[in-house]
């Protein structure tokens, strides 16, 4: 047991250039690559539901990330985290893993990518949030009112982009804002003491058992009718969304901090919308260059305002 603690205080030092924990410019930059990543998501989740029916996508992606990670932990011989992190790793499992993807598959059914891209449009302040009643951390009120004005003007843009109508899916899109945002939250705050690759990895084995059977089942119940745009679509959210886009986002948070690194998925749901008119042919209004902007300064501010 004192081998394991003593090899998992020294972990953080590995991921920098220097010896230390990353520039907060790194952070920053780890943290975008994870919103590029996410931001195509929901396209291809549409592109895999051509092919699967949703609780297999689901359970298939989850088997074919949890391959990956455990091949690369394996590989690596990363040893097992102490029991302490497996409560932690559980949220994020729970909430990450099979909640969001899960809630979000069902709800993309009915709903358009673009209206679905509300959830993202509010995830970074839910998940700012959760981050100060988890971790104690303390906003400036600017740092408040500039994420609340990022998160209300993506809420009208793509609420607008959908016809401005509610729907039933609307509630499995709450219900993945919630636990999306609790593993997001505890996934940061393991990625103080371990690096993110192995955060997300770790939860992804802990699926694996039941993910496998999962498919199984629902392989059995829902019917395959395979193609190029429905395996790319598979292969992107299994590898892409789940495993490596997540690496560098729970690096990224490590780095910056949760409420900092939150803002930056503002533009996520302006990505989704610009990923949705190249590959699933969605129209945009002109509002869309105007939200851009209104976003980008939230995010600036974000940015640069202390905690």
């Amino acid at each position: 047991m004192r081998h394991e603690s003593s090899a998992t205080t020294r972990i953080p030092i590995a991921v920098g250039t220097t010896g230390t924990a990353p520039p907060r410019q790194l952070g920053t930059l780890q943290a975008a690559l994870g919103v590029v990543a996410f931001s195509l998501t929901f396209p291809a989740t549409a592109w895999g539901l051509e092919s699967f029916g949703p609780w297999s996508l689901v359970a298939i992606r989850c088997v074919l990330a949890a391959v990956v990670a455990g091949g690369c932990l394996a590989a690596l011989r990363i040893p097992v985290p102490a029991r302490r992190h497996w409560a932690g790793l559980a949220v994020v499992a729970g909430g990450v893993v099979i909640g969001f993807p899960l809630l979000t598959t069902l709800a993309l059914r009915t709903s358009s990518t673009a209206h679905a891209a509300v959830v993202v449009g509010l995830l970074p302040l839910t998940t700012a949030l959760l981050g100060a009643l988890r971790m104690g951390a303390r906003p400036s009120r600017t740092f408040w009112a500039a994420a609340s004005a990022g998160a209300l003007a993506v809420a009208a843009f793509t609420v607008r982009q959908s016809g401005g109508t509610l729907s039933g899916a609307d509630l499995y899109l709450f219900g993945a804002l919630l636990v999306c945002a609790a593993g997001y939250v505890e996934g940061g705050r393991l990625a103080r003491v371990m690096p993110g690759w192995q955060v997300i990895g770790w939860a992804l084995v802990l699926c694996l058992p039941f993910a496998a059977l999962a498919a199984g089942v629902a392989l059995s119940y829902e019917p395959v009718e395979p193609s190029v745009r429905g395996v790319a679509g598979l292969l992107w959210v299994a590898v892409g969304s789940q495993f490596l886009g997540l690496v560098v986002w729970y690096r990224g948070m490590a780095a910056i901090g949760v409420p900092r690194a939150s803002q930056l998925q503002l533009a996520q749901p302006l990505l989704t919308l610009a990923w949705s008119v190249l590959l699933l042919g969605e129209h945009l209004t002109p509002a869309a260059p105007l939200t851009a902007a209104a976003v980008l300064v939230c995010i600036a501010v974000t940015q640069r305002t202390r905690s």
